[in-house]
């Protein structure tokens, strides 16, 4: 066995991450940090970790195509094909050498796997490296006028019944390119002034730009979000102009009469909770965060540590077995648990994790927690409903389906944001009011 520090340690760690979100379902952007961290990973070695592993889980679905087609028998070990994507990724999409893109990848198949594939993988990268990706891609691909869902799903690398559900959901063909384009550009990171605690202009002389869409919005350039004291602080946060306008939608729905007791009913991590505790204190109104994950409910305490004036708990509890009384909130957030597919910029794993029988599976419990959210409005009250997804079962089928069964709710406004129009996360919003 060869000795590992043979092997370069940026790309060490980029397969160590590939593992872990193979063997351990683990999200790229979570395992990543303790990975380099690990490694002793920073500055430009860092960046070229997070580049490999986040471009190669977006490209999966291409390169997979792509070294298929080199391939003389059609059986890979999983661990070879992760050594295999990650030299893909640097040959097509990175300003790597092709001879030091091939070489790292067959030293570290040798070290994590062992000699015998080494030949194998030395063959298929020299195949891979004689083209370009849009070449690989017209090899590939399904023909585009006769099936032009297969081509996008290879050319864009999204699951077949991904790029249907999205395409459903955008109602527009000539945009689905982009959208799906979108999906696989990196996000750019969003800070959260939260109001009474931290002010725009603060984000932007840490060296931000101002959002456009949520008022409390702050693009970080680059650098460290962490190292910004606000954010250190629990003044601001890290969050999604899509996330931060759930919560402007709820907070900024016309009320009548009363508006003291917020519920927010599917809390962690925190994020909204945190933005929506910040406005509630402002208005002399509290917010009770439930989450039925003990372990989340910690991260939304940690998260609303910075604003406890406007929190009056934080609770574990199932929001289809709420432990509050009926009718009495005046504001509620259901942010539903769904498929995450509006999300896909910032955990592309999701989209080779996810079913279209978890979307079935998902919905039952979307109408059972949206349900029971109006439940728990007093008349006259509101209620937002939000997915970090476009898909119709999960938006406005449930929307329809609940407000169908109750008859004591009416639909207000919907808002779907797309990230390849609003820069966000495709996040639904529904504004409904207790009757």
């Amino acid at each position: 066995m060869v000795r590992s520090t043979r092997i370069d340690p940026s790309r060490l760690a980029a397969y160590d991450v590939l593992k872990a979100v193979r063997l351990d379902d683990a999200y790229a952007n979570l395992a990543l940090p303790q990975v380099l961290a690990e490694h002793g990973l920073t500055g430009r070695d860092a960046a070229f970790t997070t580049e490999l592993v986040s471009g190669t889980i977006r490209w999966q679905g291409t390169y997979d195509a792509i070294i298929d087609a080199c391939l003389t028998k059609p059986r890979l070990e999983a661990k070879v094909r992760d050594a295999l994507r990650l030299g893909v990724h640097q040959l097509l999409a990175m300003r790597v050498p092709d001879h030091a893109a091939i070489s790292t990848s067959v030293d570290l198949v040798r070290a994590r796997v062992g000699v015998g594939p080494t030949g194998l993988t030395n063959a298929v990268l020299r195949k891979v490296s004689t083209d370009d990706l849009p070449t690989w891609v017209g090899r590939v691909a399904p023909d585009e006028a006769s099936d032009p869902v297969g081509h996008a799903s290879i050319a864009r690398s999204h699951p077949r019944w991904v790029v249907e559900a999205l395409g459903e959901a955008l109602g527009v063909p000539a945009e689905l390119p982009v959208l799906l384009a979108a999906d696989n550009a990196a996000p750019r990171v969003m800070l959260v002034a939260r109001p009474g605690l931290c002010t725009v202009q603060e984000l932007v002389e840490a060296g931000g730009v101002r959002g456009t869409l949520s008022p409390y919005a702050v693009e970080l350039a680059g650098g460290d979000p962490s190292a910004v004291p606000a954010v250190a602080q629990g003044r601001a946060g890290v969050q999604d102009e899509g996330s931060q306008l759930v919560a402007t939608a709820l907070a900024d729905a016309d009320l009548d009469g009363r508006d003291e007791r917020w519920l927010d009913v599917c809390s962690g991590p925190g994020g909204k909770a945190a933005l929506l505790a910040a406005l509630a204190a402002q208005r002399g109104a509290t917010v009770l965060a439930n989450e039925r994950q003990h372990h989340r409910a910690r991260l939304v305490a940690r998260g609303v540590r910075a604003v406890p004036g406007g929190v009056s708990g934080v609770v574990t509890g199932d929001g289809t077995r709420p432990p509050w009384r009926p009718g009495t909130f005046d504001r509620v957030l259901v942010d539903a648990p769904c498929s995450g597919l509006g999300a896909l910029r910032r955990r592309p794993e999701s989209r080779w994790r996810r079913t279209p029988r978890d979307v079935e599976e998902l919905v039952p419990l979307q109408r059972d927690l949206l349900s029971h959210a109006i439940g728990a409005t007093r008349p006259g009250g509101v209620v937002v409903y939000a997915t970090c997804s476009p898909v119709l079962a999960e938006t406005t089928g449930v929307v329809d389906a609940v407000l169908a069964a109750r008859g004591d709710a009416t639909l207000e406004a919907t808002r779907q944001l797309w990230p390849h129009r609003d820069g966000t996360d495709a996040m639904f919003i529904a504004t409904i009011r207790r009757t």
